[in-house]
């Protein structure tokens, strides 16, 4: 008789918590998740029109409880990217989101489209974290950005992942496909691609990767009037998280935080 795999913890973190056992990986998501929401995302995730995008939940594409009462959903195993094993996939990953940002919305026809969790996410929950820090130059600056930005409309309507960054790929059966929906909706698809752009300012991503991953998403494509406010609220809002941790922990910020840091006085500056 076959034993069942052990379960391992992936991850446990701001109220998630991921586990695998063999090939199967189960997400107990944050309490107070919004279900219906999630449920569409993940009958979304399962749309035959995204198969060559997102990674498809296990069948049947359902919400199911986790034994402390979360939402849980259920995957297949992916292998995440390793930086330290070779070249991380930038040009992979624009690809990615530049077949989900066109995928028309009517081919979605029969799956709700609930709103992409950026940039709501962040308007909602910056300015109350910056409230909660100590105030320094720095939070005056971040607080500077946010009144100078968070105002400022967003523009388009795409299908969004919401939370993108390099977290979110994974390898299977030989292809990058792009994991965690929780944010997945209709949206403005400048905020996927705010990340990257903030970390290119801040000096963190090396001008090849950035090039790779614009050409891949569109080339010959000047992205900054698109992305200007969304990477300098994204930025904003890394560094309070950023501060945040760092308090919690009694350390100081990392390198790549005081990258960020800097960048945010920039912004400030010309805010």
């Amino acid at each position: 008789m076959a034993h069942p795999a052990p379960v391992s913890v992936l991850a446990e973190r701001s109220g998630v918590t991921i586990t695998r056992s063999g090939d199967t990986v189960t997400k107990a998501h944050a309490a107070g998740t919004d279900t219906a929401a999630l449920t569409a995302r993940i009958r979304l995730a399962a749309h035959p029109a995204l198969a060559d995008v997102l990674l498809p939940p296990l069948p049947p594409a359902e919400v199911t409880t986790w034994h402390d009462g979360r939402a849980a959903t259920r995957w297949p195993y992916g292998t995440p990217i390793d930086p330290a094993a070779g070249a991380v996939p930038w040009a992979e990953a624009g690809a990615l989101l530049a077949r989900l940002h066109t995928t028309p919305l009517a081919a979605l026809s029969g799956a709700p489209l609930p709103p992409s969790g950026a940039p709501a996410r962040i308007l909602a929950t910056l300015p109350g974290t910056l409230r909660a820090l100590p105030r320094t130059p720095l939070t005056a600056a971040l607080e500077r950005v946010l009144a100078a930005t968070a105002t400022v409309a967003a523009t388009g309507r795409a299908l969004c992942h919401g939370d993108f960054h390099l977290g979110q790929l994974v390898r299977t059966g030989g292809a990058w496909h792009l994991i965690d929906v929780d944010d997945l909706g209709a949206g403005d698809p400048a905020w996927d691609l705010a990340r990257p752009a903030a970390w290119y300012a801040a000096g963190l991503l090396p001008p090849e990767d950035w090039s790779a991953f614009l050409h891949a998403y569109r080339p010959g494509w000047d992205p900054w009037p698109s992305v200007d406010v969304p990477a300098r609220l994204m930025t904003a809002h890394t560094v309070a998280r950023a501060l945040t941790h760092a308090e919690e922990a009694q350390r100081p910020l990392t390198e790549e935080e005081l990258a960020l840091a800097d960048a945010s006085f920039r912004i400030s500056r010309l805010s």
